[in-house]
């Protein structure tokens, strides 16, 4: 195992990169994890290993490796983040469109599609998605899985809009124009909340 290098660190613990039995891993660490957070640390770690282990399979998200009460490791996949990478071929956002539903076929939503670091642009042009923190895994694809996953869709869509605004469909332009329930209560409620307290108190960043 080479020499592991650090890649973010926060209240929430350490993010490293290194490579073992022949791999470079990507290893989420919520041992450094402050005292009073590392049982939220090792709530999400959980989170993100159970919906790695559904999808793991699907190319395009990374590969759960190990997962131990404070550890997790999964695969590396090359590439750049969205905003440097900056997709403007439409088939980057038809195979992302496919991506996706590949992932709530397998009962996972991401939740965090938002944030443009989460997607890649992987060296062959196509993309991935990445950080499964957030993510929530539920077999059963209820009523609540349905309206998570439909904003799993309008954040991709955003991101389309930014890229390649003039290939988007009619029914795409409704999905935009559209929010669900959920996420109009999310954006007029807890957002604020949650941005002072992860941003201001928590010092996360993407």
């Amino acid at each position: 195992m080479t020499e592991p290098e650090l890649l973010k660190k926060d209240l929430f613990g350490e993010i490293l990169r290194d490579r073992a039995a022949g791999e470079i891993r990507i290893v989420r660490d919520a041992s450094a994890a402050r005292p009073w957070l590392r049982w939220l640390a090792r709530l999400l770690l959980r989170r993100e290993a159970r919906a790695l282990a559904a999808v793991s399979a699907i190319d395009g998200v990374p590969r759960l490796l190990v997962a131990e009460r404070d550890l997790l490791a999964r695969s590396y996949l090359p590439g750049v983040p969205m905003q440097q990478g900056k997709p403007r071929d439409p088939a980057y956002f038809a195979a992302a469109a496919r991506l996706l539903r590949s992932l709530h076929r397998a009962g996972v939503v991401h939740n965090d599609l938002a944030k443009e670091p989460n997607l890649l642009v992987r060296d062959d042009g196509t993309p991935a998605f990445v950080d499964f923190q957030l993510a929530g895994y539920a077999p059963g694809r209820g009523r609540l899985f349905r309206r998570l996953g439909y904003e799993d869709l309008r954040h991709l869509l955003k991101h389309k809009r930014t890229y390649r605004a003039d290939r988007l469909t009619r029914r795409e332009r409704e999905i935009l124009a559209n929010p669900s329930p959920l996420s109009r209560i999310w954006m007029g409620t807890a957002k604020p909340i949650y941005l002072f307290v992860t941003r201001r108190l928590l010092g996360w960043s993407d």
